[in-house]
């Protein structure tokens, strides 16, 4: 028998990333975590884990705190994935969806789900996050309580999906990481590539100007651009960079060099294969 992946993820079982998990790897140990940090700490501390990570979502932007902790344990990029997000209004087994009065979920969740929350009169109710709301309302056993939670979160925690995909908008996806210690970049073929990297820049006049100049003299294309302040000061930034290619290639490795003359820091986060989602028709 196949022995299993271990993959750490964020979150109680039930949750979107556990359910990416299980997309990217179907034959997984998945490991739940409180917290982002600890399950970075365990793939740190545990070469046979990976972890799957969000990265940002297509409505509400980048996940917070993940720009930060990636330079912090220095895990590499192995992969990308992204992930369909599907609301579901969970309730008690026996329950009907005129008996539900309030729904308790993620903040994000229910802010996706406004007008659905809206059109029936419920109350929203805040909660951590939307699977550890579906196990709440199961071990409460009140038909009024209901939960936006992900289709595996009912089947986990033997729920009714009273009504599926009631997010008030299509197309709402989830970009995630899978990481690990292993630095090992995958062989430069005639497939699609992205190269992620951090850097901070020297504090000269013009420096991100001058450092993004090598790209377009080269033809590199950059999918990605953000900034982030170091924490504890308001007047130091790193950046956050996607870029079209592999390592390997020698336009990319001529644009990382002009790159590196205007850095004071510059790390290769890793080099993946695109995701065939970038490449979808809209």
């Amino acid at each position: 028998m196949k022995e299993k992946i271990k993959i750490a993820f964020q979150g109680e079982k039930g949750a979107y990333s556990h359910l990416a998990c299980l997309e990217v790897f179907p034959n997984v140990e998945a490991t739940a975590c409180s917290t982002f940090e600890e399950a970075f700490q365990l793939a740190r501390d545990n070469s046979e884990y990976k972890i799957v990570i969000p990265i940002e979502n297509s409505l509400a932007g980048r996940v917070a705190d993940i720009h930060y902790l990636i330079p912090k344990y220095k895990l590499q990029i192995h992969a990308e994935h992204f992930q369909k997000v599907k609301h579901n209004l969970l309730g008690i087994k026996g329950s009907k969806m005129k008996d539900i009065k309030t729904v308790r979920s993620h903040a994000q969740a229910l802010g996706q789900a406004q007008k659905f929350i809206s059109d029936n009169k419920l109350i929203s109710v805040i909660a951590a996050d939307t699977a550890g709301s579906a196990k709440f309302i199961s071990e409460n056993k009140d038909k009024s309580e209901g939960a936006i939670a992900s289709e595996l979160a009912a089947k986990i925690y033997n729920l009714e999906i009273l009504k599926s995909n009631i997010e008030d908008e299509s197309g709402n996806v989830t970009r995630f990481f899978i990481m690990g210690k292993d630095s090992k970049h995958p062989e430069f073929t005639d497939k699609k590539y992205i190269t992620s990297c951090i850097f901070k820049l020297k504090s000269i006049p013009a420096a991100l100007y001058k450092a993004l100049g090598g790209f377009a003299t080269n033809g590199v294309n950059l999918c990605k651009l953000e900034s982030f302040s170091v924490k504890n000061t308001f007047d130091q930034v790193n950046f956050y960079i996607d870029i079209e290619g592999h390592i390997e290639d020698s336009s990319l490795q001529k644009s990382l060099e002009e790159l590196g003359f205007h850095t004071e820091k510059l790390d290769i986060l890793g080099v993946y294969e695109a995701h065939w989602f970038r490449f979808k028709k809209k």
